[in-house]
């Protein structure tokens, strides 16, 4: 048996889906205002003072915190249907199904949020490990419920999911140090 692991952003799209999604759920004017609020901690974060997860969280706090979950998972269901084919990456996007067509494993591991994802997931009958919101009596608490799917996490992901020594041949796609700790495991490793 042969599997696929595929990073989301960057790797299967030609743009970060967090940002896209924000601009679609709040609208372009919101997304700009907040997002030059949130330029110091972005500082903090690229000069490695500030924990990925931490700044990601403090970013959909920004935006979301107490957005009710129906209202959110509802614009989220309605991007990953409708906008996420307008950034794809064609040429990895053909290798993705050419895994399914296959019948390879495919799994997504990304450290955006099921919320958008899942949508776009089922429609391709793949799997998908990635990072989930915490909502608390239908609120979003500001927080996240998973711990944020990025770097050596991805690779904790897949372990728990699923045996590695089940498979032939494992083929990793990505584009980052984010996904270093996945294509340190493959046998054809793809960094775009």
């Amino acid at each position: 048996m042969t599997l696929a692991l595929f990073d989301f952003d960057g790797t299967l799209t030609t743009k970060d889906s967090l940002g896209e999604f924000i601009k679609f759920a709040v609208g372009t004017p919101t997304y700009y205002f907040k997002l030059a609020l949130f330029s110091p901690i972005f500082f903090l974060y690229k000069i490695k003072l500030m924990d990925n997860s931490y700044a990601k969280e403090l970013l959909f706090r920004l935006y979301f915190y107490k957005i009710n979950e129906d209202e959110f998972k509802a614009v989220a269901q309605k991007y990953g249907e409708t906008k996420i084919n307008d950034i794809l990456r064609e040429n990895i996007y053909e290798k993705f199904l050419e895994h399914i067509k296959n019948g390879d494993k495919v799994i997504l591991v990304s450290a955006s949020m099921r919320c958008w994802l899942s949508p776009w997931a089922q429609k391709h009958k793949v799997e998908l490990l990635c990072t989930e919101l915490a909502f608390k009596e239908k609120i979003f608490t500001g927080h996240f419920a998973t711990i944020n799917c990025h770097g050596e996490e991805k690779l904790r992901r897949v372990q728990a999911h699923i045996n590695l020594d089940d498979y032939e041949k494992i083929y990793t796609y990505g584009d980052s140090s984010g996904d270093d700790a996945i294509l340190a495991i493959a046998d054809v490793k793809v960094k775009v």
